[in-house]
């Protein structure tokens, strides 16, 4: 009887149907076999497949922080799959990475987001196992605000390496003019501008800069944080866009996207290949093929082979807990998750940002099923 009240039968058919379903036992045993292979189906199938067609009857509300690096295509990923699933509210504050990691460790948010891998004290300090699942691949740029130059110029490793240890002190020093024919560079100091934060951003920059200078690795080092020689600090990407925008002279490091919303010119930085390569969704994409992802499902792509690569690409990542207490929260966070690395990204490139690689999609996939809410997965097949 339970099986034929899930007919969409109104109210007032429902005995007559019974009735008759009772005279016609062949096409009563037909429809129960439906049933059963139907429920069979719903399943098997991943809760948060692909085609986005979770379904959520309560409201739930999912707070994340973190990493400012991705927070335009995250923006726009929550907008979009809110409304496909209305009853979903996904809030993320843009703390930048440090902040992002703190909070998951301390099971303040129910997700964190870093564009960097968690170190192993804060590893250590988790209160269960923590995941990074990579989402996308950015480029960070080294943006200026330069009056009378409005082209993009050309920077060697080792020309950046000294501008941010302050011993390129001039727009127009010889080794910038150097490998900029036609560009008449002007007498003006060079204004660094950095970020004062722990920042996801500043572990990418400072990973290349690390991997391009022996100097740099040793008298700097690399990180979230570091002592930065030189330079004016400013919190966030959008404090350091800020920052150069007002600062004729200046020159930063931030995401691709600030970059492109404020209109700057940046840099084209010549790679492991010997070529100047721009920081386009497509040069990250190479950059991320060059390299095999691991089984932690982190990895560096400073200075990547290949020609086409950017040398300052960076997978960013979202943090989660193996075993989550709120299966309802839990539940709608792999399913976001799911669709993020299927339908979400076709929204990367718009937003200058490049889709994962399919090799990486795949294990992420299989990461994602073993994700569990009190022992038990929240995927078919975990």
């Amino acid at each position: 009887m339970a099986l034929i009240q899930r007919l969409p039968l109104a109210r007032d058919q429902f005995k007559g149907a019974v009735f008759a379903l009772a005279k016609r036992p062949a096409l009563a045993a037909v429809i129960v076999l439906f049933a059963l292979t139907s429920c069979k189906s719903d399943r098997n199938a991943p809760s948060g497949g692909s085609d986005g067609k979770a379904t959520h009857t309560k409201n739930v509300s999912l707070q994340g922080a973190g990493a400012t690096f991705p927070y335009p295509l995250y923006s726009k990923w929550m907008s979009e799959y809110n409304k496909l699933h209305p009853h979903v509210r996904i809030n993320y504050q843009s703390i930048g990475s440090g902040g992002g990691i703190r909070q998951i460790v301390q099971q303040t948010v129910d997700f964190g987001a870093s564009d960097s891998p968690m170190r192993d004290a804060d590893i250590k300090d988790a209160k269960g196992k923590l995941h990074h699942i990579p989402t996308t691949v950015g480029a960070v740029v080294v943006a200026y605000n330069l009056p009378g130059v409005d082209k993009a110029i050309h920077l060697d490793p080792d020309v950046v390496v000294d501008i941010f240890l302050g011993k390129i002190k001039k727009w127009n020093d010889s080794r910038i003019a150097s490998v900029n024919e036609g560009i008449q560079f002007p007498d003006r100091d060079i204004s660094v501008v950095h970020r004062s934060d722990g920042s996801g951003t500043t572990a990418v920059f400072t990973d290349y800069l690390g991997a391009v200078s022996p100097e740099w690795k040793e008298k700097v080092g690399v990180g979230q944080s570091v002592r930065w020689p030189t330079g004016l600090g400013a919190k966030g990407n959008e404090g350091v866009t800020g920052q150069i925008k007002t600062t004729p002279g200046a020159i930063g490091y931030i995401e691709l996207a600030y970059a492109i919303q404020s209109k700057f010119t940046y840099a084209s930085i010549k790679n492991k290949a010997g070529k100047y390569v721009a920081p386009k969704p497509a040069a990250s994409t190479a950059a991320g093929a060059a390299k095999e992802m691991p089984d932690e499902l982190h990895v560096s792509l400073a200075n990547a082979d290949g020609e086409e690569s950017y040398p300052i690409s960076a997978y960013t990542y979202f943090l989660v807990y193996e075993d989550m207490k709120d299966t309802q929260k839990a539940q709608a966070l792999v399913d976001f998750l799911w669709w993020a690395i299927h339908d979400g990204q076709k929204f990367c490139d718009a937003l200058h940002y490049a889709p994962l690689p399919e090799g990486v999609v795949a294990k992420i996939e299989a990461r994602l099923k073993t994700l569990t809410s009190g022992g038990k997965p929240l995927l078919s097949g975990g």
